[in-house]
């Protein structure tokens, strides 16, 4: 056991989050699926390597699939519920850590904030003019809205 290393060593164990910043500092790229994972864009690393197929997700103005290797530097492109991310990894980490950790993995370029603010404005403004209805529709609705939209 190496003396320097004692600190995090607990009954003959590494704490998980301690032996993932050693191995972090060696990566020189890792799996884009695991990166948007651990960067807390997707709950699962299923989610994120789905969102890689159907072409969410842009590596450098390309459509990148879950197997794609990204590096410090990239530039990449992140469409979720949360709404379109363009930013730039500057740094690989294989585990999900918390929040804190997870921004500190990425910078979100000023376009992208801006963009995603007026959204959120434009989507509550939205809300104002079309609120939603206070009750379901009855049976009798439901026939006129079908009717409305040009259904049997």
């Amino acid at each position: 056991m190496c003396p320097e290393l004692t600190d995090g060593h607990i009954f003959g164990l590494w704490h998980r989050s301690e032996a993932a910043m050693v191995d972090n500092s060696l990566m020189e790229s890792l799996r884009i699926d695991k990166w948007l994972w651990a960067a807390r864009f997707f709950k699962t690393r299923a989610l994120a390597s789905k969102s890689c197929d159907l072409g969410r997700i842009l590596y450098n103005g390309h459509e990148a699939k879950p197997a794609r290797e990204v590096r410090v530097g990239d530039k990449l492109t992140v469409k979720n519920e949360g709404g379109e991310f363009q930013i730039e990894v500057l740094a690989l980490s294989q585990m999900r850590g918390p929040a804190a950790a997870a921004q500190a993995l990425f910078r979100e370029s000023e376009a992208s904030i801006a963009a995603r603010a007026k959204a959120i404005a434009e989507r509550k403004a939205m809300q104002q003019f079309a609120p939603l209805p206070e009750h379901r529709p009855s049976k009798r609705d439901r026939r006129r809205i079908i009717q409305f939209r040009g259904g049997a």
